[in-house]
Parts: structure tokens; C-alpha cells; sequence
């Protein structure tokens, strides 16, 4: 089952015809959002119309078309102006600027193909390294670092992008090893829909769940968000299948093997650079019996990060732990009052509180707790147990119930900001315990300096915050959100320019904080384009080469997805 791409925004978030869902109250929030970023009214920076955008030709000649024609089916090999654009960028900020001014330029592939399967996309990466053109993999598109930018060396001939989704089918299920291998353009509902037909799920839950796919999030090296119990994409994949330069790869399966390094390990996180992955084997679970979401509130940033600590480190088993920072517990609850004025009673629990100690930097604790009834029950004893020594006071389940039915609505709040020439975008990075409260505060400094230094004007403001979206043993991820007025210029093209420029800015001074402080550049956004500035230091030069030389190994002509996760040669 895959998606009528014409159904979805093809420059901006989810269907064309769904909307984030503000109310009744709706101009209480715009006018929240405009005080809270120095603004007296929100400007209007509608998005350039399909018809009006600037876009190369296509540079595909007729002799190649014909051929892909023959592979993947004549209807499947699209050129037309609506499926050059779509493919052309993914969801990043910078990706979301070029598509709305209409400024895509050669960024755009010069044929889209929709293979029905592994020989098919083998057939096609095939020609297009016999003609000398660059071969772009997507999946859902939903990359917000670069990964999916129709991209070309300029010795080749041209872009082709190949979309995946055609292949979304369950092919197997071992019932007894709780493995199932399914084609790697499957979306996330209807990966979940086969597998909880039989009983089983993957468990994996990232923002992008409903528009992104299997493939991508093994590409990506992705994390959803219930990871403390399902994993990152490296504990789940089991094996893979690519279409590389070279013929079809399989990598290993076995549940263990000191035949040399897992080989799997070169695909998580590969971004399509060595090939396209067509098939993945994955580790599945009974879906859950119970499932519980609450929250917590701590009276520090510090006293939740050691309550999730110790969660982690005492094992116990958890699906999530989210924990915001105060800056993004006020902005929740402000947004959420916005929406919704307080009753009588929410006020009088707020004050009592503030009474107690929960002032101006509690911070907001979800736990998510799933699996069989017993473990879950017993779990909820010892979390709640944990918080209470270090000062959390429960809230009860409605934050959770709250938080779970509208997990994947905030994407949708990104396109009527943009409209209003309100720019939001997001960074995340990872390091160990002992370091996470000085990274977090420092990339916070870095973020506000930068955004202080390059306003769209004196009066502007930002919003500035952060929680951890994912927690180990040794350490935890920090994710970042900023919020502030846009650079806006008197056209879409001087718009795009500014804004970049701006953005850049702030991107540069944050990343740059992550690495002088001992964090990674991504977490599970992937490097696409964006991180590929930082990947000599994240990296060393040993390290590098030696991604260089598989890359050269499977790829010798740089035809896979080039700009993507390593440095130009």
C-alpha cells in the first residue's frame, strides 16, 4: 500500500487537505506566538505555487528513458513537473525555503522511478551507472539534514531519483524467532498494520512514523520514539538487501557471528551512498498488552536527567523517556493554555505547585511504560518510586494520554509558521552523563548568540528549547527546537537567500558547540548534506578513509546518492 503522492504537500508536511488542528481559539495562539517573538502582528509569507516555481529541464534523453521505461513499466517512470519537485528536497528547513520560493534550480532529479522490486531497482541502478547518472534513493522523503537533495557530480549526466514505495509488501514472518523481512518502501502504518495482523510489531515510532519508511530509517541509522524498549534501528536490523554498483548485496542475519565486523553495520546509517536498500529483516515483538503514559514534573532540568539516569542504568524496562528542559515545559504548557484557558481548578493545582517548589524551572518528565500487564504494572511502581527520590511529583496519566494521541501532529504546526514568517527547525545531538548538563547548557548559549547576532530585527525574539528524546546506560540524546521571526526579503528569492543565510548562521555556531563540547553532530537525523562539514572531526581522518574506501569499493563511479555523509574527494 503505498501513497498517492499528489495527495500529500508536495513543499511542505503529511496530506495536502490535514492541518494542525489549533481550535476554536486559534487567534489567541497566532497572537501568543507573535508576543512571545517580539512581533506586534505575524507577517504573511505564503508559499510559491507549483506553476510559478523555477526548475532546470529535464536532461533525460530519450534512449535512457525508453529503457527505464522497460524496467520499471511505463507509468512508473515519471518526468513530470509535479514529481520532479516533490522528489527534488526533503523536509529540512533549508529544504522547506528552496520549495517555497520555487527556487529549485538543477536541484531537481531528471526522472522519477517507482520500481515494484529488488530486480527492478537493481535494473535501474545498473543503467543509470552505465549512462553516467547520479542515483538518488527515496524512501518518504522525510530526511531534515539533506539526505534526499537530487544531487549530481558535474561529470554526470544527469539525476535519477528511484522512490521505493512500491515495495511495501511483509514477505516473511518467523513466528519462532520473531524476525520478519519486508520490502524497504513500507511505510510506517502499513508496516505496523501487516505485522499486527499477525500479532507482532516493530515498535518503532519516530515523529515521521506515518510518511516515512523502513528503508530510510535503516539509511538513517533512525530512532523512534519508544527506543528504550524497541531500540535504535542498529538493535532491530537484523539483515539487509541492497541494489549497489556492484549487483545485489545481502548482508549476514545470524542472531551472532565473530566471522569478522557486522557487515549491517556499514548499511545502518549509510544514507544511500553505497546502494538502495530493497529489503530489511528486522526484530518484531508480540504487540504490547498494556500500555501506560504519564508524566512528571521535576523542580530542575538536573533532578530529571538523574531520575532517567537511573532508570536507564538500573534497567529498568521503560518504552520512553522524554524530558523537557524548563524552556520547553513553559512553552508547552503556554501553547497548550493558549489553546485551552485553565479552569478554576488547574489554576489552584499550578499555584499549589509553585508552592511546593515547581516554579519557573520545573521541567516536564513523560514516561512510557508498554508490554506484557505484569511488567508494566510492577514498572510503574519502581518509576514512580525513582521520581519521588529525586523530587518528581506525579501528574498524573492525562500528560501522557495527551502527548500519545497528538505524537505526530507537530510536523503539521511547521507550514502555517512558515506562512507567517515564523521559522522553526530542530538539532539533536548525544553524549555521556557527565557531560550532558554543561553540553546542553553551552549549545543553548550557542544557539542564542547566533540568533541574537543574525534577528531579522532588534525586536525579535526567540524560542530556545530542548529534551531528551532517547536514554542509555552512558548517556542520552539532547533535541533541540528554535522558534524565531524569519529574515524575510521582498521577494521569494531574496526571502530564500536571507533566511539561509540566517539559519546557516545559527546552524553553524550550534554544531560547532556540540563538537568543542563532546557530543555527536546527529543522533538519528542522519548527516544527508547538512552534517558533512563536521564529519572529518567527528570521524578522524582513519575513520574517514576507511568509509572512503567501502564507498569506493561499491561504488567506484560515485554514482550513489553523491553530496551525501562524506566529503567531497
Amino acid at each position: 500500500m503505498t501513497l498517492d503522492r499528489r495527495k500529500l504537500r508536495w513543499n511542505g508536511w503529511g496530506w495536502a487537505h490535514a492541518n494542525f488542528e489549533l481550535g476554536a481559539r486559534e487567534g489567541a495562539v497566532w497572537s501568543y506566538i507573535a508576543d512571545a517573538l517580539g512581533r506586534e502582528k505575524l507577517a504573511r509569507s505564503p508559499a510559491v505555487p507549483l506553476p510559478d516555481i523555477h526548475m532546470a529541464g529535464s536532461r533525460l534523453d530519450d534512449d535512457t528513458l525508453t529503457n527505464l521505461q522497460a524496467i520499471a513499466g511505463v507509468e512508473h517512470v515519471k518526468t513530470d513537473r509535479y514529481e520532479r519537485a516533490f522528489h527534488a528536497r526533503g523536509k529540512s528547513y533549508l529544504d522547506l525555503l528552496a520549495l517555497r520560493a520555487g527556487e529549485l534550480g538543477e536541484q531537481v532529479p531528471d526522472a522519477v522511478i517507482y520500481p515494484a522490486d529488488a530486480e527492478q531497482t537493481q535494473g535501474v541502478v545498473d543503467l543509470a551507472v552505465a549512462r553516467g547518472f547520479a542515483v538518488v534513493p527515496f524512501g518518504g522523503g522525510s530526511s531534515v539534514v539533506g539526505g534526499v537533495t537530487a544531487l549530481r557530480n558535474p561529470d554526470q549526466a544527469g539525476v535519477l531519483t528511484v522512490d521505493t514505495t512500491r515495495m511495501h509488501k511483509l514477505l516473511t514472518l518467523d513466528e519462532v524467532s520473531h524476525a520478519a523481512t519486508l520490502e524497504a518502501g513500507v511505510y510506517g502504518p502499513h508496516l505496523e498494520q501487516q505485522l499486527q495482523a499477525r500479532g507482532y510489531t516493530l515498535g518503532h515510532y519516530p515523529q515521521s512514523f506515518e510518511f516515512s519508511t523502513l528503508g530510510g530509517w535503516v539509511a538513517a541509522r533512525g530512532a523512534g520514539q519508544q527506543s528504550n524498549r524497541y531500540g535504535k534501528a542498529e538493535k532491530w536490523l537484523l539483515g539487509a538487501r541492497l541494489a549497489t554498483p556492484k549487483g545485489p548485496w545481502h548482508t549476514e542475519s545470524f542472531p551472532a557471528s565473530a566471522a569478522g565486523p557486522n557487515l549491517n553495520q556499514l548499511v545502518l546509517g549509510s544514507e544511500g551512498i553505497l546502494g538502495i536498500i530493497t529489503e530489511a529483516t528486522v526484530r518484531v515483538h508480540p504487540v504490547p498488552a498494556l500500555r501506560d503514559y504519564r508524566g512528571y514534573l521535576f523542580k530542575s532540568f538536573e533532578a530529571g536527567a538523574a531520575a532517567v539516569r537511573e532508570l536507564v542504568q538500573r534497567q529498568v524496562p521503560v518504552a520512553m523517556l522524554r524530558l523537557s528542559d524548563a524552556n520547553e515545559t513553559h512553552f508547552l504548557q503556554a501553547f497548550s493554555g493558549a489553546q485551552h484557558p485553565p479552569g478554576a481548578a488547574t489554576k489552584i493545582g499550578s499555584s499549589v505547585l509553585a508552592w511546593r517548589g515547581y516554579g519557573d524551572q520545573r521541567c516536564l518528565l513523560l514516561i512510557g511504560l508498554e508490554g506484557e500487564r505484569e511488567t508494566v504494572l510492577e514498572s510503574l511502581v519502581v518509576t514512580r518510586s525513582v521520581c519521588a527520590r529525586h523530587g518528581g511529583a506525579s501528574i498524573g496519566a492525562s500528560a501522557g494520554r495527551k502527548w500519545y494521541a497528538r505524537r505526530f501532529m507537530m510536523p503539521y504546526l511547521r507550514d502555517p509558521l512558515l506562512d507567517r514568517g515564523v521559522a522553526v527547525e530542530t538539532l539533536e545531538t548525544a553524549t555521556r552523563w557527565s557531560n550532558l548538563l554543561s553540553l546542553h547548557r553551552d549549545i543553548e548559549a550557542a544557539i542564542r548568540d547566533a540568533l541574537r547576532t543574525n534577528a531579522a530585527d532588534a525586536a525579535a525574539r526567540a524560542i530556545v528549547m530542548c529534551h531528551v528524546s532517547h536514554a542509555y546506560e552512558d548517556g542520552a540524546s539532547l533535541y533541540f527546537t528554535m522558534v524565531f521571526p524569519q529574515r524575510l526579503g521582498e521577494t521569494p528569492a531574496a526571502t530564500l537567500a536571507a533566511a539561509s543565510e540566517q539559519w546557516l548562521a545559527v546552524k553553524r555556531a550550534a554544531t560547532n558547540a556540540m563538537v568543542e563540547g563532546g557530543g555527536t553532530v546527529s543522533h538519528h537525523h542522519g548527516v544527508g548534506t547538512d552534517h558533512v562539514p563536521w564529519m572529518a572531526a567527528e570521524k578522524g581522518p582513519i575513520g574517514l578513509a576507511a568509509l572512503e574506501a567501502v564507498k569506493h569499493g561499491l561504488d567506484p563511479a560515485g554514482a550513489m546518492n553523491p553530496g551525501k555523509l562524506l566529503p567531497p574527494s
